[in-house]
């Protein structure tokens, strides 16, 4: 079974940057933990990072979030804390996002390296109620067979009813919830 890990936007900003919390800071351990398995049994993981640029509050998403954060170049939108140990080794990709979501283009790429083989993608990271659940959305999109996975222990959210509530969407577009604490 070829599996694949998802590591969405695990960055400084989001953990203890400019728009960092509390709970972010928890999964660092377990997150690093789970991609050391993955690697150890030889499937691939993918970071990706929320990736922005100087003129971030002129676009839409800064009129919405007006908080600079992940500043392509800025320590902010590097990999935070011990994942930066993962930043090039063999069976990780690094993918820089734009928005909420991986891009088509980019998913297609994403798509030709590891193949279409994937029976299994595991997603964590931040922000479940935002980044995690539109990644959702594209890797079910794109991989129809591959069962898609949320460790609800290894994402979370500024809010955690929007955590428990993107949880729930999540299963209703019959993706499979692990480790809920509920």
């Amino acid at each position: 079974m070829k599996k694949l890990l998802v590591v969405i936007d695990y960055q400084k900003d989001f953990v203890d940057g400019t728009l960092g919390f509390e709970k972010a800071v928890t999964l660092e351990e377990s997150i690093y933990n789970k991609v050391n398995k993955y690697l150890e049994n030889g499937d691939k993981v993918l970071f990706t990072y929320d990736t922005h640029y100087e003129e971030y509050l002129q676009t839409r998403e800064g009129k919405n979030l007006p908080v600079a954060h992940c500043i392509k170049g800025s320590d902010g939108h590097k990999l935070y804390g011990k994942l930066s140990d993962f930043s090039n080794l063999k069976n990780t990709m690094h993918y820089e996002k734009k928005g909420f979501g991986i891009s088509p283009e980019d998913m297609l790429q994403i798509s030709n390296e590891i193949g279409e083989d994937i029976n299994e993608i595991e997603l964590v990271g931040v922000v479940t109620n935002i980044c995690v659940i539109s990644n959702v959305v594209l890797f079910q999109s794109q991989y129809r067979e591959a069962d898609i996975i949320v460790d609800a222990s290894l994402c979370a959210s500024f809010d955690d009813s929007l955590h428990e509530k993107a949880l729930d969407v999540i299963e209703g577009l019959q993706g499979k919830v692990i480790n809920r604490g509920n």
